[in-house]
């Protein structure tokens, strides 16, 4: 025994010897010397001049920006196993390997339109990426001349990423991309359970590659509506921080437009037009679904700033927490008292991602009072407009997609024009000062964003209905046979079960056996 303490008591001895002799300085377990002169990049080592030191400081300030906007960007790609598991676990388990399809696969074909031309469309005019570098070559705006003003449509530059060859470009395509991909998903909620597939594809492509892009420009990449301050003196023009309406309201548009096209599942609406109810099979797993977006909203919300050294962020990420908390009490509420007595699990959901999507567009404007009323209000909105859909319009919409991202998305660019404080926002879109809301005193901020509202509406529903009707044209119909959607469409559809060994009722969807 002796012995066995006595080896490693030399090896420990030798450790501690050669850590000393081979260090070449302290050891600084607090982090407080290190990063000294001898770490700037220069000519001659450890003797920087002004000028290296500059360098070095300019360097480190993109660099903390880029990372900042790439780990945000990789949680707002996880955000889509979120989306995922919450439409899966919201719909029925006969169409739980198609619903998961849709969502794993819109993200591919998404990129790949978002790749081949949509990048180029929303950003190829955006101008010079300051936080980034300062690149400058996607100043290519294609406009037209009205009432003595410029209106920028689209841009022409970054049609598969050609001329790009930047990493400030890079790194906005991935953070964008992946946003884009939010807005392609959400009508695979709409349209669950009886989409065919084959239809979905093409649409994945083309949401990415033309439907996406162009209202995105016109808020985001310097386009028309971001001007309508410079040229006309309304507000800073339409504002939009994090996408209520580029990302959650064109998503929702499209999905209501495909859910009325698609029509209502069999079994939805009896003859005299009521509702019966279908509900999901994996509550669970929506549940965790709804977890894994709040959690990826760190991510969209902050990360819009694409910059790590806009130390607002802390204010962006306590207001998306605050909406998202107030959003769920609100709608746990709101059924339990003034609707079915019940706590319903599935409208704790939606209100969560309500308040998340309605405080999108606000997030970094105003202040965390406002924050809670406005996940308060959409709590409630998102289950008054989810019934309202359901039974006035007749609308089938299985995740309440419509209600939670079309209408939340709208409420959230309201009240950025009620309750942006003016504490931020100095210059954006090039007018001078920061924003300010009409509670505050600017009605032309809220009449700037009614202006968005309005144009997304407008604009998206024309161009998806165009979409839906082609891709209906060339596949047969957007929507799969009845026997295949009685029957379930995982097997007829994908070639496989989401639960293989497992029997289902296809009427209950209850598992009687293993």
């Amino acid at each position: 025994m002796k012995k066995y303490i006595l080896i490693i008591f030399l090896i420990l001895g030798t450790a501690s010897v050669s850590s000393y002799v081979y260090a070449d300085k302290a050891a600084d377990p607090s982090g407080v010397t290190t990063g000294t002169a001898s770490d700037v990049t220069a000519a001659t080592p450890g003797q920087p001049t002004l000028d290296e030191v500059a360098t070095q400081a300019g360097h480190n300030k993109v660099a903390i920006n880029m990372v900042w906007l790439l780990i945000t960007g990789f949680l707002v790609m996880f955000m889509q196993a979120g989306f995922a598991m919450v439409e899966t676990g919201l719909t029925r388990a006969k169409n739980a390997a198609h619903t998961m399809s849709m969502n794993m696969m819109v993200y591919a074909l998404g990129m790949i339109g978002f790749f081949i031309s949509g990048f180029a469309i929303m950003f190829g005019g955006v101008g010079t990426l300051g936080t980034l570098g300062g690149f400058g070559g996607l100043a290519n705006e294609f406009t037209i001349n009205l009432f003595g003003h410029t209106f920028g449509l689209f841009g022409t530059k970054g049609f598969f990423l050609t001329g790009t060859y930047d990493v400030a470009v890079f790194g906005l395509f991935l953070f964008q991309m992946v946003f884009m991909d939010t807005t392609a998903t959400i009508p695979t909620g709409s349209m669950a359970e009886r989409w065919k597939f084959s239809s979905f594809a093409i649409y994945g492509i083309l949401v990415g590659a033309l439907i996406y892009p162009i209202y995105g420009n016109w808020v985001w990449g310097g386009g028309w509506l971001s001007q309508l301050g410079n040229m006309f003196g309304i507000g800073h023009g339409v504002v939009d921080f994090a996408g209520s309406s580029v990302v959650h309201m064109t998503g929702g548009v499209l999905a209501f437009v495909g859910a009325k096209m698609i029509g209502p599942r069999l079994g939805k609406y009896n003859k005299d037009g009521s509702p019966n109810p279908i509900p999901g099979h994996n509550i669970p797993m929506a549940v965790v679904g709804a977890f894994i977006l709040a959690f990826g909203w760190f991510g969209f919300n902050p990360g819009s700033t694409l910059a790590g050294g806009d130390l607002r962020i802390s204010v962006i990420a306590v207001n998306t927490m605050i909406a998202s908390a107030t959003g769920a009490f609100a709608s746990m509420i709101y059924m339990w008292w003034f609707k079915t007595k019940k706590p319903d699990p599935s409208m704790m959901i939606n209100g969560m991602l309500a308040g998340l999507v309605a405080i999108t567009a606000p997030c970094a404007f105003v202040n965390v009072q406002s924050a809670a009323l406005i996940g308060l209000i959409s709590g409630v909105l998102v289950i008054e407009a989810a019934f309202f859909i359901e039974k006035k319009l007749k609308i089938d919409d299985p995740v309440g997609a419509v209600a939670v991202h079309g209408v939340n998305g709208a409420w959230g660019m309201i009240a950025l024009g009620l309750f942006a404080d003016g504490t931020y926002g100095d210059g954006w879109n090039g007018v001078k000062g920061t924003i300010t809301g009409l509670f505050y005193g600017d009605a032309s901020q809220f009449l700037a964003q009614l202006i968005g509202v309005a144009t997304n509406i407008i604009y998206v529903a024309a161009i998806g209905y165009v979409v839906f009707k082609l891709t209906s044209l060339v596949t047969g119909g957007l929507r799969v046979s009845a026997k295949d959607e009685l029957e379930g469409l995982d097997v007829p559809e994908m070639g496989t079960e989401g639960y293989a060994g497992i029997k289902m009722d296809k009427n209950s969807e209850t598992p009687l056996s293993r």
